[in-house]
């Protein structure tokens, strides 16, 4: 699979790697979310949850200059309680504020799918069968790493060294993989685990 398709746009990916800073904002200040810099701390993302929102289950990141650019919500529905995993959707936001669907994450949250791996699907499909990216590691110990479905890693996840706090880590893209979109897989674990994008 050709990795350096861009899944929001071509304009989030790089051709050489990018690695990205993620500091979480307290919910006291803008209701929580989180802020992405580059390691000379220039803001290159911002992502806000649901205490700026004011809904639960919905996300939005936002470039440097505060542009919508990628709106993720969590399915809702009776087929959606009855199901073993909850399903996100990520749209693609324009200039014109119109939403397109561009992947979809799906996460156990039952007993019986525990230990399930989070898994992603790109709109349109692409030449992956089941799925197209796969989280695999800890998200909570700030130890995971994102893989294509060829088991190639896109994009790696640890904490900042000599900071013993969950609050500061960092992510490393890789080249031709899109920013926004892997900010965007990482504010959805972020808020799986009842972090900083959660109410």
């Amino acid at each position: 699979m050709d990795n350096s398709m861009p899944v929001v746009s071509k304009m989030y990916c790089t051709s050489t790697p990018a690695a990205l800073m993620i500091r979480r904002r307290p919910m006291v200040v803008n209701g929580g979310g989180f802020v992405v810099t580059d390691f000379s701390h220039n803001v290159v993302f911002i992502v806000d949850g649901c205490g700026i929102l004011g809904s639960k289950g919905e996300l939005m990141v936002k470039d440097s200059d505060g542009q919508q650019i990628l709106f993720i919500s969590r399915k809702g529905g009776i087929v959606q309680v009855l199901s073993t995993r909850n399903k996100w959707n990520g749209y693609s936001m324009d200039y014109q504020g119109k939403n397109k669907l561009v992947f979809s994450l799906t996460d156990p949250k039952s007993c019986i799918a525990k230990g399930a791996p989070v898994r992603i699907h790109i709109e349109p499909k692409r030449h992956c069968n089941n799925w197209d990216f796969e989280v695999c590691g800890s998200f909570a110990d700030r130890n995971c790493t994102i893989i294509d479905c060829t088991g190639k890693i896109v994009a790696q996840m640890g904490k900042k060294e000599l900071i013993e706090s969950n609050d500061f880590y960092h992510v490393t893209v890789q080249s031709g993989c899109d920013q926004a979109f892997i900010i965007g897989v990482m504010a959805v674990l972020d808020n799986i685990h009842g972090e900083s994008t959660r109410c």
